[in-house]
């Protein structure tokens, strides 16, 4: 647990799953005569796997039981202790996994769901326009400090996955209403965005006060909000913005490669979810313009 939080920077609730996945495999194995890791064969695993298949799981909880287990057995191989060879653990075949997404009509709806001038709504509105326009987890959005924030270039890097590090970039109008923002803070919190948006205070009067940053909980009622006023009646996330941002990206021309690095995903593979809904814009434009002109002709 340790090694996956220091080492490979994961968060603390995929760190709480793999110790709930790996004691409860280890009660199994021990139950089984297995008390030591050197002993782990693939006979074992697949038990438990049969185990676990009863319990009636689905395809994708089972195969996060499986990728705790192969992540510790890489782990024993990067310290020198015998075991079994995680890539003898195979993963089985899940449904291909749908993306929901939004319109571009129905995405501009969103962003001006909070249209007033109150603090408030200035505030709600920097938060759905930069998700849209960066295409950041609700995670690392929540994380933001705001003097790590570039408003003269747009841009900023953040630290995802792994405590990877990329480069997010801000449209026009998610840089006006951040600087709008902004400009109502007067406290000392260096979090980006903040429950209160409170009158000056002392910097003591600020290390005194409570934490004031915004939950990740908080930020996703803000846009299940926006959702409802702008009257779109899909289940709207901040991810179902990452998702749209990286469709409408992909929409406009740009290349998968670029997409992932956008996205701050590790592989290509994880972007390529993102591909069949390109191809089928594609499929739509084909089919509305593809010999038009003869037609009309």
């Amino acid at each position: 647990m340790e090694y996956i939080e220091l080492e490979r920077g994961h968060s603390q609730l995929t760190i709480r799953n793999y110790n709930s996945y790996l004691d409860k495999f280890a009660e199994f194995a021990e139950e089984e005569g297995v008390k030591n890791v050197s002993k782990i064969d693939l006979e074992l695993v697949k038990k438990w796997r049969l185990v676990l298949h009863r319990r009636n799981l689905s395809n994708k909880t089972l195969n996060y039981y499986m990728i705790a287990i192969r992540s510790f057995l890489k782990y024993l191989s990067k310290i020198d202790t015998k075991s079994l060879a995680p890539e003898k653990i195979e993963l089985a075949d899940t449904p291909e996994r749908e993306i929901e997404f939004l319109e571009r009509e129905e995405t501009e709806r969103i962003m001006k769901a909070y249209n007033s001038s109150k603090p408030i709504d200035i505030r709600n509105r920097a938060i759905v326009e930069t998700l849209f326009s960066t295409g950041l987890r609700v995670s690392e959005l929540a994380g933001l400090d705001r003097d790590k924030i570039n408003l003269k270039r747009n841009e900023f890097s953040v630290a995802g996955k792994g405590g990877k590090r990329r480069v997010v970039f801000l449209s026009d109008e998610a840089s006006e209403y951040l600087k709008k923002y902004l400009n109502l803070r007067h406290d000392k919190d260096k979090a980006l965005f903040v429950k209160t948006i409170s009158k000056e205070e002392t910097l003591l009067e600020a290390k005194e006060k409570s934490e004031n940053r915004l939950t990740v909980r908080q930020i996703e009622r803000i846009v299940k909000g926006a959702a409802k006023k702008a009257g779109v009646v899909k289940k709207v996330t901040p991810h179902t913005l990452r998702h749209s941002f990286a469709t409408d990206i992909l929409r406009s021309g740009a290349d998968l490669r670029a997409v992932q690095n956008l996205l701050g995903h590790s592989s290509v593979t994880t972007t390529q979810v993102y591909t069949h809904i390109s191809d089928k814009h594609l499929k739509e434009v084909h089919k509305r313009f593809h010999r038009k002109n003869q037609e009309e002709g």
